[in-house]
């Protein structure tokens, strides 16, 4: 019969173990990266025309997809005349827009750093991009067909909602925030404009998160990469984008 003693090392053991894993935040099966937080995100949608004159005014293309309004499928919203208006995004429709019918992931974003077109972010991607040694992207650095950021998937919190998203395009407003693309928390966002986002999302990703306006500034999410080994069953999971760039 156990000892009075080996009881209570057992259970000093026990609460030992629980202490330990409570303190410890879950970790996804694949690289654990790092979190960034309360991060300021606005909202843009594929055939957007925010300002038609500016270079990176509008998302009839992206970064990496000289036609993406076509790929996609369309405006990801309404036309209104003959432009391109966002719309609510509700989970009775799985936040999948409501007049079309995308091709590609309705649940995308974008983040300041066009490994393709910016020439710092391209030079630099070999080296600040943790994936780049992976296998499939190892010994691509120079590839000018290939981008590193295409397609990577993306888990964003907000208020205890998690939903997930891949990269479409680059911004917004700079395109080479290494520091801030693959730091840790404390590496906040170069741009100052928009209230200083770091990120846009789509209108899914709007939806799903429960952003308080349909088009503003004042949202703030946490967000990571994740490895697509890790991104559970959802509505992003209904269309995965695995296009390449297409050059312009």
């Amino acid at each position: 019969m156990p000892s009075t003693r080996t009881h209570a090392v057992v259970a000093l053991a026990a609460a030992l173990i629980a202490t330990s894993c409570a303190d410890e935040e879950p970790v996804l099966s694949g690289r654990a990266y790092p979190w960034h937080t309360r991060i300021v995100a606005t909202t843009f949608w594929v055939g957007e025309v925010l300002d038609p004159d500016a270079s990176d005014g509008s998302q009839m293309i992206s970064a990496y997809d000289s036609a993406w309004q076509r790929h996609y499928g369309g405006c990801d919203g309404v036309l209104i005349d003959g432009r391109c208006e966002t719309e609510p995004r509700t989970a009775a429709h799985e936040f999948f827009p409501t007049r079309m019918a995308p091709r590609e992931n309705p649940f995308y974003l974008d983040l300041p750093f066009d490994d393709l077109n910016d020439p710092i972010a391209f030079a630099r991607r070999g080296s600040v991009v943790p994936w780049s040694r992976d296998p499939g992207y190892a010994g691509r650095e120079r590839d000018r067909s290939f981008s590193y950021l295409k397609n990577r998937w993306v888990q964003l919190v907000r208020g205890g909602v998690t939903c997930f998203g891949q990269i479409q395009d680059a911004g917004p407003a700079e395109y080479h925030d290494a520091r801030y693309v693959f730091g840790h928390d404390d590496a906040r966002p170069a741009n100052t404009r928009f209230n200083g986002a770091g990120m846009d999302v789509s209108p899914a990703l709007n939806g799903c998160l429960g952003f308080t306006r349909l088009n503003g500034a004042q949202d703030r999410v946490g967000w990571r990469f994740v490895d697509e080994v890790d991104v559970p069953d959802g509505p992003w999971r209904r269309i995965v984008t695995t296009s390449p760039p297409t050059p312009f």
